[in-house]
């Protein structure tokens, strides 16, 4: 494909397919996967699987914030195992170009050209080909967009950092490409975006909990776009209306949200939807990066009355990070506090969502950018059964459930910056558990089995993805059923219809046995449930006072997943 300088050159660049794929019905039935390009699979065949016994260890810490050499191939041929875990959906970090001469810029954040691939991970061509091997397994395809801000394209006077400041200072001069590189690699592209008016040129944030520092200022080095300006929205949403003709991609995750104004944002995904729409998308999904809880995530997720026009063309957001079930689901999992923390945040947000709110949430217990936590899950932790737990309520709750790349080989990152959490899949330079040049793809991992089994349940039984959620009381002995206590049994129903679907998680490390309530019109005493996962059988009791129960026994962190026969 011929190199695109200008947003008018996007109508001769004959990406247009004679036929999209059409979007997938409800994201609900899918299982989602975050893996960041470079450190997946650098599509290298010589590299030996990890062994414990034979490893070479010992990293150099330098490694963690440069290229490691994963490709966007390398994603193409890890599909069948990311189909066998139970993935249906992937979300790529960005692939779109960044300034050659940085060697740090491996995340894909600080794109320098807006309509070109990074070399370093691949070809549009090696994009378009991982769609439609994707699409061939019934996989969709999800890209990682920025639309707040571009690379390090620019410098201030006399090229030296600034502070935030209420009016913008003077440009300093663009970037030109190094000495042997194309002269596309160094200013921002397309040519329209070589405005320095286009820009806030504000200076560097420096306090996050300022609400106009956090859309003016820049991130770091990273140069903040003037997203007030509708000629800026109308050249980004060109850019990507590109991108979703150019690779018949499926959605677009939007990166750092409350970095922008919630009326800039509803423009671009209204603009962004509606583009699909007319290839056949019907549902394409546009979901967020928003830290906050959910009144902050409120403000961009839903008809936004900053926007003139049609009411009925604002809707903002589809969906969002589920980062208020991140702030609590691990201090549950790991028995830090009692599941009725999870119980009251679904109450609330149930009672106050005016439509079923279960598909406008992305859930996830680990990802690639985790507030005042650099550390993966299964950091310093001695029980890896609890990132099965963990992955377990995502899969048999309500939401999009999205697991972060090797999760189901344990992996275990942390430090005192988020590359610790960026271990490479491939071995690399940067392998996971102090390892270097040795992969992490193993299907017989005990993880990846239980996080499979549990996926394959969740995509053959709609209760698991549609049905109502109640959380259930326990009893070990005598007394009353009620909520489990700290460390105990986290038992929940998923009712659809005429079924009810109980889950069991023993977040203790030692056996137990409690009774849990079930629901007596759907699954009366006198029946039997089986266990989805092992096939045990349990009848269903009832008490002298009504309550129909079944007793589970459960070794140290086991799941169970029961439904009358």
């Amino acid at each position: 494909m011929k190199q695109l300088r200008s947003v008018s050159d996007i109508g001769d660049s004959g990406v247009e397919r004679d036929r999209y794929t059409p979007s997938p019905r409800d994201w609900r039935d899918r299982v989602m996967y975050l893996l960041m390009v470079d450190r997946f699979d650098n599509d290298d065949s010589d590299v030996p699987p990890f062994d414990p016994d034979t490893a070479d260890y010992g990293r150099d810490p330098d490694q963690r914030s440069l290229f490691q050499g994963g490709r966007i191939s390398g994603v193409t041929r890890r599909l069948d195992y990311l189909k066998e875990l139970g993935i249906q959906a992937i979300w790529l970090t960005p692939v779109l170009k960044n300034r050659q001469s940085d060697p740090h810029s491996y995340h894909g954040y600080g794109i320098q050209n807006f309509l070109d691939v990074d070399p370093r991970f691949g070809s549009m061509e090696d994009l378009q080909h991982l769609v439609n091997e994707a699409h061939a397994r019934e996989i969709a395809i999800v890209l990682d967009i920025v639309l707040n801000h571009t690379g390090d394209v620019w410098y201030y006077p006399d090229d030296g950092g600034r502070p935030f400041a209420d009016e913008a200072y003077d440009f300093g001069g663009w970037r030109e490409a190094d000495e042997g590189q194309d002269e596309m690699d160094g200013r921002v592209w397309p040519v329209e975006f070589q405005n320095p008016d286009w820009f806030r040129r504000q200076g560097e944030i420096q306090d996050d909990a300022d609400p106009n520092q956090l859309v003016r200022g820049d991130v770091t080095t990273f140069k903040t776009l003037d997203t007030s300006n509708d000629e800026v929205l109308g050249a980004l949403i060109e850019c990507y209306k590109f991108w979703i003709s150019a690779t018949d991609c499926d959605g677009f995750r939007v990166d750092t949200v409350r970095n922008m104004e919630p009326r800039s944002v509803a423009i671009v995904c209204n603009a962004l939807r509606e583009h699909a729409y007319s290839l056949n998308k019907k549902n394409f999904l546009i979901f967020g990066e928003i830290i906050g809880d959910e009144g902050v995530i409120a403000d961009y997720m839903h008809k936004n009355p900053d926007v003139e026009g049609d009411r009925d063309r604002l809707e903002a957001l589809g969906a969002a990070l589920d980062y208020p079930l991140y702030f609590v689901l691990e201090s549950v999992i790991k028995g830090h506090v009692p599941p009725a923390h999870l119980r009251d945040k679904l109450k609330a947000r149930v009672m106050d969502a005016p439509v079923d709110e279960s598909s406008h949430w992305i859930t996830f217990i680990d990802n690639h950018d985790q507030p005042n936590r650099c550390a993966r899950f299964l950091h310093d932790n001695q029980y890896d059964q609890q990132a099965a737990l963990a992955v377990a309520y995502l899969l048999t709750t309500r939401g999009i459930p999205c697991i972060y790349y090797g999760t189901e080989q344990g992996f275990d990152g942390g430090g005192d910056d988020p590359h610790y959490l960026r271990e490479c899949m491939f071995g690399g330079g940067w392998g996971a558990f102090d390892t270097t040049g040795m992969h992490f793809f193993n299907t017989e991992h005990p993880l990846y089995q239980a996080i499979a089994k549990v996926a394959y349940l969740r995509a053959n039984e709609p209760a698991l993805r549609y049905g109502r959620q109640y959380f259930r009381g326990t009893l070990n002995g005598e007394g009353a059923f009620e909520l489990a206590e700290p460390g105990g049994t986290l038992a929940y129903s998923r009712v659809l219809d005429d079924d009810e679907l109980l889950v069991a998680l023993n977040l203790a490390a030692e056996h137990r046995e409690d009774a849990i309530e079930v629901d007596p019109a759907r699954t009366p005493s006198g029946g039997r449930m089986r266990d989805l996962l092992s096939g045990s059988e349990h009848d269903v009791q009832r008490d002298e006072d009504g309550h129909a129960f079944v007793r589970v026994p459960l070794e140290g962190h086991q799941i169970s997943i029961l439904k009358a026969i």
